[in-house]
């Protein structure tokens, strides 16, 4: 045999084995389920959001899977994201709908978030966001500045995700006098308590969420937004603050990026480590295209969920950022967020 001959047969024989393992994957999901882990309660927004996709995604891969949403609360997301990173199926067929903030909690919280989130694998989100602090109207507090001779109450799920985080950034940055409630499920149940007068505010909740899915607070004033957390502020909230003019050294405004980095994937759709990257090609494609389908977006706009999608791509390459702050920066974002 010549040597031309055996290389020539050496890589048709590589093109078919390609060929044959990228059909196995398009033909893997036909037949099965995958299960969308929700790290929050009922009713709210992530809630909403993976059930939403739940409903649509499945088209857009081959073989028409079923989606399955099942919600896993504690933690502040935290048991949703490590069942994804430690026990879920590593086959494809788990998916889990994250708290935004999967990405740095690492870093802030070692002893219980004992995962590496460069591991996971993004498929998509649906929107970037910015989040507010809001305060009841009946609390007489329309200003940060109200808050420095006032006190109200947050209710939170939990000191470690973005609702006790937030509001804990706010009082050590701006002076506002804040004190954190946490233990509600999810933040549909902050809400709740706020409009029942348990608590006088919610913080983390993003823009996007509240201008759709309580836009009618908004028109009858029954909420005041005091201020905006995230790298920029949102084009329709000019006149509220925005939490990075608030940083008063070029260490506090690398904390702040750090800290806001995660809001540009705001319902983060993840895939476990190790799944096969054929599959995971997959997923990216289906979520892409269920960004574009009608009956998505009509769906979406039905239900009053805001979509800007962000690639899993995009994701990936924040999260390789995120790896990339110092140590120095760290400590100042978890100094700037403790509790104590």
């Amino acid at each position: 045999m010549t040597k031309v001959l055996a290389v020539t047969l050496c890589f048709g024989a590589l093109v078919v084995s390609a060929t044959g393992a990228r059909s196995q994957d398009a033909d893997f999901f036909a037949g099965k389920s995958i299960t969308v882990v929700i790290g929050y309660a009922v009713g709210g927004t992530y809630d909403a959001t993976a059930r939403l996709l739940s409903r649509h995604m499945g088209r857009h891969i081959p073989g028409n899977p079923n989606f399955i949403p099942q919600n896993l609360l504690g933690s502040g997301g935290i048991k949703a994201t490590l069942h994804l990173y430690s026990v879920a199926p590593r086959d494809g067929t788990a998916l889990g709908m994250l708290a935004r903030s999967y990405a740095v909690e690492p870093a802030f919280n070692p002893q219980v978030a004992k995962y590496d989130p460069a591991r996971f694998n993004p498929i998509g989100s649906t929107s970037k966001e910015v989040s507010v602090g809001v305060v009841w109207h009946t609390r007489g507090v329309k200003s940060l500045d109200d808050l420095q001779t006032r006190q109200i109450i947050a209710g939170a799920t939990g000191v470690v995700d973005d609702t006790g985080r937030f509001p804990t950034l706010v009082r050590k940055l701006t002076g506002a006098n804040i004190k954190v409630v946490t233990g509600y499920p999810g933040g549909n149940d902050v809400t709740m308590a706020m409009e029942r007068g348990e608590v006088d505010a919610r913080f983390g909740w993003s823009w996007g969420s509240l201008k759709s899915r309580s836009k009618p607070w908004l028109d009858d004033k029954k909420i005041n937004v005091l201020i905006q957390m995230a790298l920029q502020k949102a084009p329709d909230l000019p006149d509220v603050p925005l939490i990075m003019d608030f940083a008063k050294t070029d260490l506090d405004k690398k904390a702040l990026e750090l800290l806001f980095s995660p809001q540009i994937s705001a319902w983060p759709l993840i895939a476990p480590p190790e799944v096969p990257k054929e599959r995971i090609s997959i997923l990216r494609r289906a979520f892409d295209a269920t960004m574009k389908d009608p009956a998505f977006l009509a769906d979406a706009e039905k239900i009053q969920i805001e979509v800007d999608p962000v690639s899993g791509e995009t994701m990936q390459q924040v999260v390789a950022g995120i790896a990339m702050f110092d140590r120095s920066v760290i400590d100042r974002a978890i100094e700037l967020t403790d509790a104590k």
